[in-house]
């Protein structure tokens, strides 16, 4: 059986009808199970309920992840995702349940894979700068990589914040925390290549006059948005790691580590509260040290 809009409505009478919850809770619970379907959708994923297993579940919470929802918001969808399953074994309409060995703790710290350089270059250099939204894709795979923004903090950068002579992008991070990243100049470059060429001539709607970036309707981007952009980039070059905008953002942060950055200033940069968080681009580069030692080292090799 597939997951349909149907078989949510028999779930959402079950929680009404035979476990009496309020209208509010069944609201909930059904937006967690409907939020599953709609990326099972986006991804073009199966919704064959008995080939969903425990990656699929994983893999949704590190698209959840990607989008900014933070951990309770996670813990929250995951217990209705069991909730649902639960559900479905009573009806013995499943009789497995991919969500049983998936727990609360381990959600929110999901890292997508790292792109290289090279990885990144090559999406940039193939987008189509005859289409009119090329200059605006271009800039802000720049800005992403570049700055190592979050998906929130591009969609709403505004050209007000961009201090051009200085080379500083004023960005607003969680919790309305500002900070101050800067810009290459390359990427500055491209940023107002598209600022005073292709942008000027979108009709722009007046609540959105300041957003740097906009739909070709002349409105703010959403986060959705952005993710099938960086997907359909991946796509046409044959990139098959998982990727996110928030990849970008990884990969910012990563690249500079391996290059010698001081912790304290990347997580600056990245606008994080805790050091911790940013320790964690640490780990990355000494699994990438430990693979290169083990791929390239004579001892190793000797042993291969």
């Amino acid at each position: 059986m597939n997951l349909t809009p149907s078989l949510i409505k028999n779930y959402t009478d079950h929680l009404r009808l035979e476990l009496s919850l309020s209208d509010n809770s069944v609201e909930a619970y059904k937006h967690d199970v409907s939020l599953f379907m709609q990326y099972l959708e986006l991804e073009k994923k199966t919704t064959d309920l008995d080939s969903i297993d425990m990656q699929v579940i994983e893999n949704f919470f590190a698209y959840l992840y990607d989008m900014n929802i933070g951990a309770k918001s996670q813990a929250r969808i995951l217990s209705g995702l069991k909730s649902f399953y639960r559900y479905l074994l009573e009806e013995e309409i499943v009789d497995k349940d991919p969500t049983e060995l998936i727990s609360s703790p381990t959600l929110g710290r999901h890292l997508p894979e790292v792109l290289s350089y090279e990885e990144i270059q090559k999406m940039i250099d193939s987008i189509d700068l005859s289409d009119p939204l090329g200059h605006r894709n271009k800039a802000m795979i720049e800005v992403m990589y570049g700055c190592g923004l979050r998906v929130s903090e591009l969609i709403n950068l505004k050209i007000s914040d961009i201090y051009k002579e200085d080379g500083f992008l004023r960005i607003f991070g969680k919790g309305d925390k500002e900070r101050l990243v800067p810009i290459g100049d390359g990427s500055l470059k491209i940023l107002f290549n598209y600022i005073d060429g292709a942008r000027k001539h979108i009709d722009i709607k007046p609540k959105f006059t300041d957003t740097v970036f906009l739909n070709r309707r002349g409105g703010g981007l959403t986060r959705q948005m952005v993710f099938l952009i960086v997907k359909d980039l991946a796509s046409a070059n044959g990139i098959t790691k998982t990727i996110s905008p928030h990849t970008f953002r990884h990969s910012f942060a990563t690249h500079l580590i391996e290059g010698g950055a001081n912790l304290i200033a990347v997580q600056q940069m990245l606008g994080h509260a805790s050091i911790s968080t940013t320790e964690i681009y640490t780990h990355i580069s000494d699994e990438l040290l430990r693979d290169t030692l083990i791929s390239f080292h004579p001892r190793f090799l000797k042993k291969q």
